[in-house]
């Protein structure tokens, strides 16, 4: 029998409804925000002996902000008086409760608050992905189960295609996380590197543990950090990164009231660029490692029994890719059957 730590439980019908019901409100609010959702005042400007009313606001980088409302008519009056109307998000909260109440994962209120400042500043509108175990755990809450290995991180990993792969964002559109980390004002500090201005991680001196990652793919041999103009924030190659930034898809994390959408990858992507990962290292890293193929094991023991023509969907997408890619696939699957040999991973798989 294998570990409880590497068995789900299926989640009620009425949680895994709860959290279709936030993702869809979440994702609907995103296209709703307006007026009502800022905090900020109206003012009035005499201009030329006529009145005109401003919505004056302060962006989350602490920039006052004005935008034009209209002259002082009443059909304006009546505008503004809508600002009294509970704003789009203020309907989230009781649905992130309902989830949490119903056995859905939650992440760590400061890990919500870091999340909600990057997509205020548009990182994942910017193609941003969150990955690592924050993904794995909005994982469980899409595919309507609880993992059994339930073990929380203090990192947040995030990803980007970087310079290599198109992303719909304007050159003169800046999205800078520098910027939306610093007004956090959590003593998060970046890490220095001698190819970059500031290294892809950011973290508390004083609590180490505590830290963002910024990877990108490698596309080559010794490919250095990457400071992405438009991203404000350097980028550190990851081998094989590319394959998990394929067919993204959006979840919704939480925590109390507080929620975010977020772009995570397809999860049987993720999987298996975690076996990929592990024949790169091999014998490195071992917590971090034994922590991936758990997270793998589970997934793919779901994956097998709802999702199995997705997942071989991808692995024939990754066997494809050169000899080396199926080297380290086989490194990673050995390891995995030995983790969880009840699996038959490699005999489903069709893979020698």
């Amino acid at each position: 029998m294998p570990s409880p730590a590497l068995q789900y439980t299926e989640l009620s019908t009425t949680a895994q409804t709860a959290y279709a019901q936030l993702l869809e409100a979440a994702l609907t609010t995103e296209h709703l925000r307006g007026v009502a959702d800022l905090s900020g005042s109206f003012a009035a400007k005499s201009v030329r002996g006529a009145k005109y009313w401003y919505f004056q606001f302060t962006e989350p980088s602490g920039k006052l902000r004005q935008i034009f409302v209209g002259p002082d008519t009443a059909a304006v009056r009546a505008l503004m008086s809508r600002k009294t109307q509970p704003a789009a998000t203020a309907g989230l909260g009781p649905l992130a409760r309902a989830c949490a109440a119903l056995g859905c994962a939650e992440v760590l209120p400061r890990h919500v608050r870091v999340l909600n400042r990057l997509a205020e500043y548009g990182f994942f509108r910017a193609g941003g992905v969150l990955i690592g175990t924050h993904a794995f755990l909005a994982f469980g809450n899409m595919l309507g189960v609880k993992w059994g290995d339930a073990s929380r991180t203090q990192d947040i990993d995030f990803a980007h295609a970087g310079k290599r792969l198109s992303i719909a964002l304007p050159g003169d559109v800046k999205v800078n996380m520098h910027d939306a980390i610093t007004s956090l004002e959590m003593g998060l500090l970046p890490v220095a590197s001698l190819s970059a201005k500031a290294g892809a991680t950011y973290l508390n001196p004083r609590e180490p543990e505590f830290r963002l990652d910024f990877l990108t793919p490698l596309h080559r041999a010794g490919e250095k950090p990457y400071e992405h103009p438009q991203l404000g924030v350097t980028l550190q190659p990851l081998k094989f990164m590319e394959f998990s930034l394929e067919q993204v898809q959006q979840a919704v994390l939480f925590s109390g009231e507080r929620c975010v959408v977020v772009n995570v990858p397809q999860p049987a992507r993720y999987a298996l660029h975690k076996l990929l990962v592990y024949g790169e290292r091999e014998g490195s890293f071992a917590t971090k490692a034994g922590k991936d193929l758990r997270q793998v094991g589970l997934l793919l023991a779901y994956l097998k029994e709802h999702r199995p023509a997705e997942t071989l969907r991808a692995w024939a997408g990754l066997i494809s890719r050169g000899p080396g890619w199926i080297k380290r696939a086989r490194l990673g699957l050995t390891a995995l059957d030995k983790l969880t040999p009840y699996l038959r991973v490699k005999t489903w798989l069709k893979f020698k």
